[in-house]
């Protein structure tokens, strides 16, 4: 009969290969925000994928982030799940108050996931605000056993810990994320065949989408090349619909101040949909060798320009082949293998974190 081990059992038996089964890992995986919706949905679907590689997972989700007495609830609610689940690893899917709350209210090795806001500017948000996230944010970086940052980029701008944090983007669906004709896509969107259609990110922070300067780009392009449709997602859109819309596009357009590694990036890589966009993030790594696809300066003379070459082809792109490397099932592998790295480490060193 095989035993589930905790972190407690393997230490008292360090002649024991930390996690030599991959059956042996329980992870508790901690999200902010309520478990409803489609935020952070990437990371939601992570958390399943790690379910086929044998993995025992359960979910905590941090409702209250600014509310002490919530905070509390909170902290009771999670010894809770600790107890009953017994996991060997927390993993913090998202920094500031989410991480630092689960160093300080449980007593379980954990490993960070920053992805973007949690250590870059938040400009939507009030400054100080921002700069307490990101300050709990290298705290929490500081006590945790182990650190995955979306982007180089991202890495970067770590206080703390910087030497040992691996870089991961987020895995994308490549099963849900396929490319399909478009002439069906547009049928069932009910759009024109004829317009050309560009899908601008809003979510659910247009300010830090920089939606101002996509709109202008969208004004010179039109000016250069005729007329264009642009097409909102707001954050709200069902995925199977997304996937529609990146079959149904021209071309995705990006033109963020701020990314960690845009999953909507590697979503349209997956569907094969054109990208234009702001140097920003890991998104000049994900389009290498991706055509057609256009990196522009940081203006809407610039951009508009990058649309009108790819809209003026009319083609699809070769991004599926750069969107491999980041499927979803290859992500979850070498975060497994993160986990067995730390839970190794802290059994040599009989360490607590």
């Amino acid at each position: 009969m095989t035993v589930m081990a905790t972190v407690t059992d393997l230490r008292q038996d360090e002649g024991r290969a930390a996690c030599a089964s991959v059956s042996a890992l329980r992870v508790l995986y901690l999200f902010p925000g309520r478990p409803e919706g489609s935020a952070m949905i990437f990371a939601k679907k992570q958390v399943e994928a790690m379910g086929t590689l044998g993995v025992a997972a359960e979910a905590f989700c941090l409702e209250s982030r600014t509310d002490l007495s919530g905070l509390r609830r909170d902290a009771s609610r999670l010894r809770d799940v600790i107890a009953s689940f017994r996991p060997d690893l927390l993993h913090a899917q998202y920094g500031t108050m989410t991480a630092f709350f689960a160093t300080v209210a449980a007593n379980v090795p954990m490993v960070v996931t920053f992805r973007g806001s949690d250590l870059n500017p938040a400009p939507s948000d009030p400054w100080l605000r921002s700069l307490a996230g990101r300050l709990l944010s290298h705290l929490a970086a500081r006590r945790a056993a182990g650190l995955i940052c979306v982007s180089e980029q991202l890495k970067r701008r770590l206080w703390w810990g910087r030497e040992r944090a691996l870089v991961l983007p987020s895995g994308v669906d490549i099963e849900l994320f396929q490319p399909h004709p478009q002439a069906e896509a547009r049928r069932e969107l009910g759009w024109s065949q004829e317009e050309r259609i560009v899908l601008f990110n809003a979510g659910l922070s247009p300010m830090v989408k920089r939606e101002d300067l996509a709109q202008a780009a969208v004004l010179e392009a039109e000016r250069l090349c005729g007329r264009i449709t642009v097409v909102r997602l707001d954050g709200f859109v069902p995925q199977r619909r997304v996937v529609a819309m990146m079959n149904g596009a021209d071309c995705l357009l990006l033109t963020s101040d701020w990314e960690g590694s845009p999953t909507i990036v590697q979503e349209a890589l997956a569907c094969n949909l054109p990208v234009v966009s702001v140097d920003v993030g890991d998104v000049r790594e994900r389009l290498l060798g991706v055509t057609p696809s256009v990196i522009a300066e940081r203006s809407p003379s610039a951009l508009a320009q990058g649309l009108c070459e790819v809209l003026r082809r009319r083609s699809r792109s070769n991004g599926r082949t750069a969107a491999m490397p980041v499927a979803q099932v290859r992500i979850a592998e070498q975060t497994v293998a993160l986990y067995r790295e730390v839970l190794t480490r802290l059994v040599r060193g009989g360490a607590a974190c």
